[in-house]
């Protein structure tokens, strides 16, 4: 993949062929947004042999870099000459796991095959960090080896890598604000140790377990250390709602705790009926918070994609829960702006994100009858009188402004659909409710 540039503001937040999950937000010395994630792509499994660094200077335009680091440059890679040891033991799975076990039939089936079918040489989520004009990326391997690579810039390349004595996936770094750096990782038991000066080395004393856990926190995965005040802010992925598809944070005025569960700030579950997990972060730019966070597509739990929302830090420091919504960072869809099908943030009854294997291309399809998709949000001053719909295939498509009928569209065949609408002006969550829909796949909508 070359350098390449994209325009947008809603949700998701990269083109369809860019697949980046696990997206780790930092403001830079240079003012601008970067955001680290892993790559999905593949049709078997999470994640990708490679990362590529995303960075923002005004949360419309968007850069993706040449990679920046390539799991075929890691001389550790299943190298018995390097140490290894498994993150978790399957065997002595938590209660979390052995529920997921019953209700999962991949994830058995991935943890009964574990010997019989090796993970290929996967890189997954990472994190970075600037320090006195260098900058550290933490990385994470699917061999479940930890290490660090270092770049004077903040897109990479990274070099010079080293081994962490930490085993397991998921790393997060943070520094302080009498400078001392802290690293954090695992899966289904947290960790946390302070870093040496360099960087580059765990001061092996100071490993503490158990930071977050599951049974009192919820946590699942996915660490993300902010530091907001004087208050600690531990987000990750959470099972507060049974699976790991919502973020939540836990706060406490140490870097090691004790931590106090505070509450979800976003579920993605909603976004596919495979939905399974989440991974992201919290970041200030400029004067607005904002989460990170991924939704998968194409009926399964693989194919995520980065997407953003607008939070609130509230002066008694809590994070109220927002919703996912098709708008992302921008403003609501205006009249005459066309929403494309992919940019549902809701599904339900049989509806999903369909993503051709060939192309990359996304669109919405609809289940048979009851079915829905819902977009947040859409607005306008004077109203809307008409709508438009791009499609292929046959069905009625019922259009819903806050869940009232403002009209309905009888698709058929490969065309544009027009009818007449009623709604007065204002904000509104837009939902289309298929009926009788026979193969009827949604490219856009458009309200005028």
């Amino acid at each position: 993949m070359m350098e390449r540039t994209h325009e947008n503001t809603h949700n998701p937040i990269l083109p369809t062929d860019i697949l980046i999950p696990d997206g780790e937000a930092h403001v830079m010395p240079d003012g601008k947004l970067y955001i680290y994630g892993s790559l999905d792509g593949r049709d078997d499994i999470f994640c990708r042999e490679e990362y590529h660094v995303v960075s923002t200077e005004d949360m419309k335009h968007w850069t993706v870099y040449e990679p920046s680091l390539n799991v075929k440059d890691i001389e550790w890679w299943n190298n018995p000459a390097y140490p290894h040891q498994p993150g978790i033991d399957w065997t002595n799975p938590t209660p979390f796991i052995r529920r997921m076990l019953e209700i999962n039939t991949a994830a058995r089936d991935l943890v009964e095959n574990l010997e019989e079918q090796p993970v290929p040489p996967l890189l997954y989520a990472p994190d970075c960090i600037s320090r006195d004009g260098r900058y550290y990326l933490y990385f994470c391997m699917s061999d479940d080896t930890e290490g660090v690579a270092v770049s004077d810039r903040p897109e990479g390349p990274f070099r010079n890598w080293k081994q962490l004595p930490a085993f397991g996936i998921d790393p997060a770094v943070f520094v302080d604000d009498d400078g001392q750096a802290y690293y954090y990782w695992g899966q289904l038991f947290s960790h946390g140790a302070k870093l040496l000066p360099d960087m580059m080395t765990l001061d092996e004393s100071s490993i503490t377990d158990n930071l977050v856990t599951e049974e009192e926190h919820y946590f699942h995965e996915g660490s993300s250390m902010r530091k907001i005040g004087n208050t600690y802010y531990y987000v990750y992925a959470s099972i507060a709602y049974g699976k790991p598809t919502s973020l939540a944070y836990s706060t406490s005025k140490s870097p090691f705790g004790p931590f106090q569960y505070r509450g979800v700030i976003i579920n993605n579950e909603e976004c596919d009926p495979e939905s399974w997990n989440n991974h992201g972060s919290i970041e200030k730019f400029g004067d607005q918070w904002y989460v990170f966070y991924h939704r998968c597509s194409g009926g399964t739990q693989l194919y995520r994609r980065l997407c953003v929302e607008k939070i609130e830090i509230l002066p008694d420091g809590t994070i109220p829960e927002v919703k996912m919504t098709s708008q992302g960072p921008g403003e609501p869809f205006g009249a005459g702006e066309t929403i494309m099908g992919y940019q549902a943030c809701g599904v339900y009854g049989g509806a999903y994100i369909y993503r051709d294997r060939v192309t990359g291309a996304e669109c919405l399809k609809a289940g048979k009858n009851g079915s829905s998709a819902v977009f947040r949000y859409v607005m306008c001053r004077d109203g809307f009188t008409s709508a438009s719909i791009v499609s292929r295939g046959k069905g009625t498509v019922r259009i819903l402004l806050d869940e009232s009928e403002a009209g309905r569209l009888f698709v058929s065949g490969n065309d544009c659909t027009n009818a007449e609408i009623r709604a007065d002006g204002g904000c509104y969550e837009l939902t289309l409710q298929f009926e009788d829909a026979e193969d009827l796949f949604i490219e856009s909508i458009t309200l005028s």
